[in-house]
């Protein structure tokens, strides 16, 4: 357990540092995506679309506000439109991550697990509890690119990996898209209802999986 605890903390690092490098140089804000959005709106709903999807499969390589963007989306574009464009963002951005680290990962795999026998038995452990951590991953930022990179890392069957991101990916845009398409800068409040509660509901679900498998989770 402790082998992909290590894993998953370098791979989270590496993506938080992303994060902490552009809260500091500001080269992308929720202020500036919304100017952005706006902008492209007011040439061509088509070039939302464009930056929608290219901001949210940015996100595999630098930390972007994933559901201000999806909800902004939503406001811009309409429940359908927005949907379309977040869910073929975060499509884009997961199998890229699944598939980048799937034939290239094993390079830090191997340097972070140098013992064979505990890169088998990480891969056995993420075999087991994977899904779930795919499933649940939007529950936190930079968790749903970890996972996507521990899918590939461990070889994972890609229609096992494209069937749980799926998952976890179309509701999430459905609804945080409708969320978006009801609110207003007068009205934010169906936004923010969303927020708290997918928030709330995809924890609720950490909670329960945590308290089921509390043995088999258990740090040897």
């Amino acid at each position: 357990m402790k082998s992909l605890l290590k894993v998953i903390l370098i791979l989270a690092l590496f993506f938080a540092s992303t994060f902490i490098l552009l809260k500091f140089t500001g080269i992308i804000t929720v202020e500036k995506t919304q100017l952005w959005l706006d902008a492209a709106k007011s040439a061509n709903s088509a070039y939302v679309m464009l930056i929608v999807i290219g901001l949210l499969f940015a996100d595999l390589f630098i930390a972007v506000p994933t559901l201000t963007v999806v909800i902004l989306g939503g406001y811009l574009l309409g429940p359908i439109y927005g949907a379309i464009a977040s869910t073929v963002g975060l499509f884009l951005a997961g199998t890229c991550g699944y598939g980048v680290s799937r034939y290239y990962g094993h390079v830090l795999f191997h340097f972070l697990v140098k013992d064979p026998n505990k890169r088998d038995e990480v891969i056995a452990l993420f075999n087991s509890h994977g899904p779930v951590m795919l499933l649940l991953s939007r529950a936190a930022p930079i968790l749903p690119e970890v996972s996507a990179c521990m899918s590939g890392m461990t070889k994972m069957p890609f229609f096992k990996f494209l069937l749980l991101w799926l998952v976890n990916v179309v509701p999430y845009t459905i609804i945080a898209s409708y969320a978006g398409s009801i609110s207003d800068w007068d009205n934010p409040m169906p936004a923010i209802f969303t927020v708290i509660g997918l928030t709330l509901f995809l924890w609720c679900g950490w909670l329960v999986f945590r308290f089921t498998n509390k043995s088999k989770l258990s740090i040897g």
